[in-house]
């Protein structure tokens, strides 16, 4: 079997994800995606007309996030016509998938080269849920609105899945706050030592003026006393449900979980940010590479799959990350540095606390509490991320996993390398 590598990995700033606020949320998504594909194209000087696929995760792909992000930015790239594009869906864990199927492509040896990545454009919730209402479709918060599978795996809201999770655990809230407090930290490190600076592009309008080319959404010098004095976010919602006669956020967690009395932990400080982003990662096979004078940095060693209990939702990246390691044949001790999505604190704390890892392995950059979560990109930004700490540190092996909706988590394994393996 071929091996797939990484040869470069690219990404936007990520910007507020807010209207009137962010410096992206004028932009189309589009935009956004082709500035990164242009930018892995112009780096590497890439011949698009062999470019095999254009694989791109968007997860809400209504309005103008609809019609195949991946193959109309391709074209708004400049690629050649003959390199094709998809676009796929697994809601926030899109953006390891794109760059898994990238590599099973390439592994096969069905593709030589492709461009894989995501985006999302969260300042466009608010006009996506007006549509949605205008067509009298319900809001787009659970996972399923079919009757039938709503009462085998019932679907509450993220946020109060991430509080019951944390109930059940026997997380405190200070626990949690010390992840968000990690996040800011390292984040605030990070982007004062340049460590982004390799794969940061910046986006630019049609006048070729620079749109946005730093982080947007961090808020440095954070502290456990200011993340304290946050209120919680969920408690009111969880007593909403999605319509009359529908069970309310709360009730649908206990009809799985009878005896759980979610207590209310996460709010603005220790959950995600809204923002808006993009990244393309270029993954090809060793000939290609060679025959297209490319050099390359990291090979994917194993990817892997997992699914878990819908209606907590955000559990799967432990068996994810055990799963994957187990396809490897690697231990957790093999691993140098680990990216655990932070769509809430609880499940850092939880992926932590049952792996026994320390902070000196764990998205030693920051993560999501700090720097946003542009769902379908955010697996390709951390690919990207992984890759280049590997290569600061003269790290060896990384580990990039993350929570989905549906109750899922895609994993991959990169080994950092400076020339192919025989």
């Amino acid at each position: 079997m071929a091996e797939a590598y990484i040869i470069d990995a690219v990404r936007t700033p990520r910007g507020i994800g807010k209207v009137g606020k962010g410096a992206l949320a004028h932009m189309h998504p589009q935009h956004l995606a082709a500035a990164v594909l242009k930018a892995i194209a112009e780096r590497n000087n890439l011949d698009t007309s062999t470019v095999g696929d254009v694989i791109w995760s968007t997860s809400s792909q209504e309005g103008k996030q609809g019609g195949d992000l991946g193959r109309m930015a391709a074209l708004d790239a400049g690629y050649d016509e003959t390199s094709s594009g998809m676009t796929l869906d697994r809601f926030c864990g899109g953006g390891i998938t794109s760059v898994n199927l990238a590599a099973a492509q390439i592994m096969s040896g069905m593709e030589d080269c492709i461009v894989a990545g995501g985006t999302e454009m969260m300042s466009l919730t608010g006009e996506m849920a007006k549509e949605r209402a205008h067509l009298g479709l319900p809001p787009r918060i659970m996972g399923s609105h079919n009757e039938r599978l709503a009462k085998t795996h019932p679907q509450s809201q993220q946020g109060i899945c991430g509080d019951a999770i944390a109930t059940i655990e026997g997380f405190t809230r200070e626990d949690l706050d010390m992840v968000a407090f990690k996040s800011q930290e390292n984040a605030a490190k990070a982007i004062e030592e340049g460590r982004f600076d390799k794969s940061v592009i910046p986006v630019l309008d049609d006048d070729g003026n620079v749109v946005l080319d730093k982080e947007e959404f961090p808020r440095p010098g954070t502290t456990m006393e200011v993340l304290g004095g946050l209120p919680a976010s969920f408690e009111k919602m969880a007593d909403m449900s999605m319509g009359e006669g529908q069970p309310t956020f709360r009730e649908m967690v206990n009809q799985k979980y009878p005896d759980v009395d979610i207590q209310h932990f996460h709010g603005p400080g220790n959950s995600s940010g809204v923002v808006d982003g993009a990244a393309a990662v270029l993954v090809c096979s060793k000939e290609y590479a060679q025959k297209h004078g490319l050099k390359p940095r990291a090979r994917i060693v194993a990817t892997a799959n997992m699914g878990d209990c819908p209606t907590l939702m955000l559990n799967a990246p432990v068996p994810a990350a055990k799963k994957v390691l187990a396809k490897a044949g690697m231990s957790v001790d093999d691993i140098d540095l680990f990216e655990i999505n932070e769509a809430f604190a609880v499940v850092t704390a939880k992926f932590m606390k049952d792996l026994n890892l320390d902070w000196d392995k764990v998205n030693v950059n920051g993560g999501s509490i700090a720097l946003g979560h542009p769902i379908g990109a955010t697996g390709s930004i951390l690919i990207g991320t992984i890759v280049d700490e590997l290569e600061r540190r003269e790290g060896r092996y990384g580990l990039v996993t993350m929570c989905a909706a549906g109750g899922m988590a895609p994993a991959i394994i990169v080994e950092r390398v400076t020339d192919f393996v025989d």
